[in-house]
C-alpha cells in the first residue's frame, strides 16, 4: 500500500538550533508547551516544531499510538527521523506540485475546461452544468458537487473518499456526483478534486505522483525520506491524503512557501503560483477562506492590535502546517486524534496558547 522514496541530491540547508530568544520567542516557549500538556489540552500529541526563519525555536516528540492510512502501527516512540501521516496536508503539497508542473507546461492552466481533460467521459460533458467546470474549480474545491468526508467517518463506506476508492473508475465517480451548487459559488471539501489534480500531474509529466514530487519538490528541498500510500487499487498514490513525512521536512515546505517558492537561491515553486494560491476565495467558515488548496485565516494578536494572517494546511487527526507570514514563523503539529470530532481543538490550542503568546 505504500511507495517509499529517497533523494540522492540533498540541499545543504539544515535547521539552526540554539537559544529560544535568538529565534524571536520568549524564553518560556517550552514551558508553555509543558503546561498545555499537563493541562490535557494537547491529547495524543506526537510532535511539534516551531521555527522562525531558519531557526528551530521548539522541537518536541512524544510516544503514542499511531496508524498509517487507517492501519494500526501500535505505540510509536516519535523522533526527528520518524515519518508521520500528513493526511489531507497532502492536498496542499499536491497544489504546489501542480504549480511546478504548470510552469513546465505539463498540465492545463486553471482556466482550461475540466472535462476536456477527460475525453473518455463525453456523456458527462454533454451536461451543460458540468461543461462550465474549469481546472480552477478543482483547485479551489468549487465544483459544486455532492461530496461528504466531514460528517461521515472514513470507516464508513458511505464516506465520499472511501466510496471513490472503492469505485471501479475513481475519476468517473468524482465527476459524476450530483451537482448541488453552481460552479465557483460554494466551497465543498472534496478529496476527489485533489485526486483529479494528481491524475493530471501524473499524465502530464509521465511520472507517478511520488516520483514527480521527489524530482521537482522534495529533492531540491533536501527531503530524502518519505512514503506515499497507495489507494485501495494498490497502484494509484492517494493524492488526497497519502503522504508521510518527517515533521522537520514538512516545516521545510512551510519555509519554502514563506520564501516565495525559493530554496537556497533556487526557484522551486513559481512565486506567481503561490501568490495565486494564497488569495482568499470562497468562504470555508466564519474564520477561514480557501485559496487554491490552501486555507487562509486570521488570528487575534496577543495584547490587541490588527489580526495576524494565517496560512494553513490541515489533515485528519491534528496534522497541521501553520504559517504566519508577517512573522516568518512555521508551526508543524502531528497528533493521533484520527477521526475524532474534536480533533481540530488541540492544534489550535497549541497555536493560540503556546506559540502566539510567546511570539515577539
Amino acid at each position: 500500500m505504500t511507495q517509499t522514496a529517497g533523494s540522492a541530491h540533498a540541499a545543504p540547508f539544515d535547521w539552526t538550533t540554539g537559544a529560544v530568544a535568538d529565534s524571536g520567542f520568549a524564553s518560556d516557549l517550552a514551558d508553555r508547551l509543558e503546561a498545555a500538556l499537563a493541562a490535557g489540552k494537547l491529547p495524543n500529541l506526537h510532535g511539534v516544531i516551531v521555527a522562525r526563519g531558519d531557526r528551530l525555536a521548539l522541537e518536541r516528540y512524544l510516544a503514542g499510538d499511531d496508524e498509517s492510512w487507517g492501519q494500526p502501527l501500535g505505540r510509536v516512540a516519535f523522533g526527528p527521523d520518524t515519518l508521520h501521516d500528513l493526511r489531507s496536508v497532502t492536498k496542499s503539497v499536491v497544489g504546489l506540485l501542480y504549480g511546478i508542473a504548470l510552469a513546465q507546461a505539463r498540465v492545463p492552466p486553471p482556466d482550461a475546461p475540466l472535462l476536456a481533460q477527460f475525453p473518455a467521459y463525453a456523456d458527462l460533458a454533454a451536461d451543460p452544468a458540468r461543461r462550465r467546470w474549469t481546472v480552477s474549480h478543482v483547485l479551489g474545491m468549487a465544483l459544486g458537487t455532492e461530496w461528504d468526508e466531514l460528517s461521515i467517518p472514513y470507516s464508513n463506506p458511505a464516506n465520499s473518499e472511501i466510496a471513490m476508492e472503492r469505485a471501479p473508475d475513481r475519476y468517473r465517480f468524482i465527476l459524476d456526483r450530483p451537482i448541488v451548487a453552481d460552479p465557483g459559488t460554494r466551497w465543498i471539501y472534496n478529496g476527489g478534486a485533489t485526486a483529479l489534480l494528481g491524475h493530471l500531474i501524473a499524465r502530464g509529466t509521465g511520472m507517478a505522483l511520488p516520483d514527480f514530487a521527489q524530482a521537482a519538490l522534495f529533492g531540491p528541498l533536501g527531503i530524502d525520506s518519505f512514503e506515499w500510500v497507495r489507494g485501495f487499487d494498490g497502484a494509484t498514490p492517494s493524492a488526497a491524503s497519502g503522504l508521510r513525512l518527517r515533521p522537520r521536512d514538512l516545516a521545510r515546505i512551510g519555509r519554502l512557501v514563506l520564501q516565495g517558492g525559493r530554496w537556497e537561491g533556487r526557484a522551486v515553486v513559481p512565486a506567481a503560483w503561490l501568490e495565486t494560491c494564497l488569495q482568499p476565495r470562497l468562504r470555508v467558515d466564519d474564520a477561514r477562506r480557501y485559496g487554491l488548496h490552501w486555507y487562509l485565516g486570521e488570528l487575534p494578536r496577543p495584547g490587541g492590535g490588527p489580526p495576524i494572517g494565517l496560512v494553513g494546511a490541515y489533515g485528519n487527526g491534528g496534522q497541521r502546517l501553520f504559517m504566519l507570514p508577517a512573522f516568518d514563523v512555521v508551526v508543524v503539529t502531528t497528533f493521533g486524534n484520527y477521526n475524532r470530532p474534536d480533533q481540530a481543538q488541540a492544534p489550535l490550542a497549541l497555536l493560540r496558547e503556546v506559540v502566539m503568546p510567546a511570539l515577539r
